[in-house]
């Protein structure tokens, strides 16, 4: 496939590090020198510099021989019009970045499409919609829904009375014979190695749990993980930023009530004008005091979105210290994104990270249908549509020479989730839920193509 990509963020290089366990011909456009030197000294790619809104500069990238062309630059006019331009000069298919969430919720009656724009990115819209998910999922660190909840995602850290402690999967699976989810990564606590579990693999205190479920399978899970469920209803947000803006009020339309901390007078203002039910405080979040005022004490979830990193890791570390159940930060960084655990945050999140990842899932072959990328480890989440031709067609999942660092963990049928063990026959029209190591995409992949 030949990608054309402008813009040399860090979006970007996480994209080129996914894509680098392939054969992806990509050619990189920044009007920065030292982008481009970075990108030539860490990646296999092709790069050009010049401004991706030039035509000569498109048509030297050869354009009109691209599979797709990718823009995403910090600036959204230039995404818009280079998706334009590419697409009039023959590119196959166009995404955007944007950060003005209008544009997402107004896709269809705008109609993009018909400017030349197939897909619109919006990191801000992702990263609001990844907190509203972990909110409604408290108790877990991480969630992932696919077909509007079938199959969810969720993980969690073992704590000393979880009931599958010092179980193997087999074991627990004896016991628990009647549960709707399936454990599909660990991670031993303090450190960094993932594994796809097996039968005899064992279950310890303070492994963070990736597992799949279906349909009431989280309360189920909850249960047995020990943990005491609390319901999420007064969340306190710092920092009036797009995310802040668009978290607050997608929040206050469900069961939530919001407070929200800006720094800026005149933004807290504006955020108060527009958000009639959120209550719009105007102060430095990082000042203790203030938030004691606030009752931070009394909140069951602070989150901390502005556009420090460090601003937002302290703050939520001062939250946790005042007894509030669920953290999430925002970090620009990718580094501190690889720590959220050992620092004590129930979940950081990375709004670049999460477009990466957003539009690796059209980059791959056309059947796979989503992918996430599992917070903190290194494994992908990957949902695939059988075919008749597949591979995997009517076999019996105990049959199949899977990849060891690979393992099914659910499908969706006619649209109910299914957790499938070894004698579920796989049929064409199923979706199939995997997760594997980066290594074995390619190998998982010869099974449904």
């Amino acid at each position: 496939m030949k990608i054309i990509i402008a813009g040399a963020g860090e979006v970007v290089f996480h994209l080129a590090k996914l894509l680098s366990y392939e054969s992806q011909e990509i050619t990189l456009l920044d009007t920065k020198k030292e982008s481009l030197v970075y990108a030539i000294d860490h990646l296999d790619i092709r790069v050009i510099k010049g401004d991706a809104t030039s035509i000569a500069v498109l048509k030297d990238a050869r354009i009109d021989t691209s599979d797709l062309f990718i823009a995403v630059t910090s600036s959204e006019t230039t995404n818009i019009t280079a998706c334009v331009l590419a697409k009039q000069l023959g590119a196959r298919r166009t995404i955007a970045r944007i950060s003005n969430t209008e544009f997402i919720d107004q896709k269809e009656e705008v109609g993009f499409s018909k400017f030349g724009i197939d897909e619109l990115i919006s990191p801000e819209s992702l990263a609001a919609s990844e907190i509203e998910l972990l909110l409604n999922q408290y108790g877990f660190n991480d969630s992932y829904e696919f077909e509007d909840g079938a199959l969810t995602m969720l993980s969690l850290r073992l704590s000393r009375t979880a009931s599958f402690v010092d179980k193997t999967v087999k074991e627990a699976a004896e016991v628990f014979p009647e549960l709707h989810f399936i454990p599909i990564a660990i991670q031993r606590f303090g450190t960094q190695y993932t594994i796809i579990p097996r039968g005899d693999t064992q279950f310890k205190e303070g492994d963070k749990v990736v597992f799949i479920t279906s349909k009431g399978g989280d309360e189920e899970l909850f249960e047995l993980s020990g943990k005491v469920k609390i319901d999420i209803k007064k969340v306190m947000i710092l920092g009036g930023s797009q995310i802040g803006y668009k978290t607050a009020k997608d929040l206050c339309q469900g069961k939530f009530s919001v407070k929200l901390v800006e720094n800026d007078k005149d933004i807290a203002f504006d955020l108060a004008d527009e958000l009639p039910k959120v209550l719009v405080i105007n102060g430095d979040g990082r000042n203790v005091e203030l938030l004691e005022e606030e009752n931070i004490s009394k909140m069951d979830a602070f989150i901390s979105v502005t556009g420090n990193s460090e601003t937002n890791i302290m703050s939520c570390l001062v939250a946790k210290s005042k007894g509030v159940k669920k953290t999430i930060a925002l970090v620009e960084n990718m580094d501190y994104y690889q720590l959220s655990q050992s620092i004590g945050i129930d979940t950081l999140i990375n709004k670049k990270l999460l477009a990466a990842n957003n539009i690796f899932r059209y980059i791959r072959k056309g059947e796979v249908v989503a992918m996430t990328k599992l917070n903190n480890m290194n494994a992908e989440l990957l949902e695939f549509v059988v075919n008749s031709k597949s591979k995997i067609t009517n076999k019996l999942i105990k049959d199949l020479d899977f990849p060891r660092s690979a393992i099914i963990g659910g499908v969706i049928r006619n649209g109910k989730g299914i957790i499938p063990l070894g004698n579920f026959r796989i049929e064409a029209g199923d979706r199939v839920v995997v997760c594997c190591l980066p290594r074995s995409i390619t190998e998982v992949e010869k099974f449904f193509f």
